[in-house]
């Protein structure tokens, strides 16, 4: 039997909900924009309300019905993860060792502003989630392998792989490319986030138009609640 960390009324692990699903949180490695371990973040689970969690599981019958799996970046976010992305974006003397790889284009104390990133967010209610697809029968790497991608527009990109599907940019890069239907990326990167678009629609999420992976549950149980729970959980495989 796993032993959990009790979680809030309403919310769940959705491992429980959904056992074979893959889990990257980005936030809890060095491997996303910040390049450090964002606050919060102590064990690489996924925690959402219970709708969310029961929702996503027809987006992985989905996905499976046509060869693919569900991967989550990120669900469940606390506030206080929310606040070290404002002291981030504040602060002059970061190094932005992940510049490149995740804001090439942007100042990132303008990402607030762009939309890219909320004060705050609906991940901190649980019912948002950012996820992607990988072909059935492969794992998610915990590194990503930057590949150099010109786009549509002849700027260049770094596209990250983590053996996820190619949906022309990747999870968090915050530009214009990562724009639900952007013009930026080609045909068959667009064919594929409409498809996954179709998965999470049919289950009753709703996109956030500027970035291709975000989703969030339409009539959310706790539309005006932001939490600041731990990502943590004594559970061990």
């Amino acid at each position: 039997m796993s032993s959990y960390e009790t979680l809030p009324t309403g919310f769940v692990y959705v491992h429980d909900i959904i056992p074979d699903i893959q889990v990257s949180l980005r936030y809890g490695t060095e491997e996303n924009f910040l390049g450090c371990i964002v606050n919060g973040y102590y064990s690489n689970v996924s925690i959402m309300t219970e709708a969310a969690a029961h929702a996503l599981r027809r987006v992985q019958e989905l996905a499976k019905e046509n060869g693919y799996e569900l991967v989550i970046y990120d669900s469940y976010r606390p506030q206080k993860s929310v606040n070290h992305f404002i002291k981030w974006s504040e602060d002059p003397n970061d190094p932005q060792s992940k510049k490149d790889h995740y804001y090439p284009r942007i100042n990132k104390e303008n990402a607030f502003n762009l939309g890219y990133i909320a004060k705050k967010s609906g991940h901190t209610r649980g019912s948002t989630i950012d996820l992607t697809i990988i072909p059935i029968g492969k794992r998610v790497s915990n590194s990503v392998v930057p590949i150099k991608r010109i786009l549509n527009d002849n700027s260049t990109i770094l596209f990250l792989d983590d053996a996820t599907v190619d949906m022309g940019s990747s999870f968090d890069l915050l530009d214009e490319a990562s724009h639900t239907e952007s013009k930026l990326v080609d045909d068959n990167h667009q064919k594929m986030r409409m498809m996954f678009k179709s998965f999470m629609e049919q289950a009753g999420f709703v996109n956030y138009t500027k970035e291709w992976w975000h989703y969030t549950l339409k009539n959310e149980p706790f539309p005006n609640t932001y939490f600041d729970f731990d990502v943590k959980s004594s559970y061990s495989s």
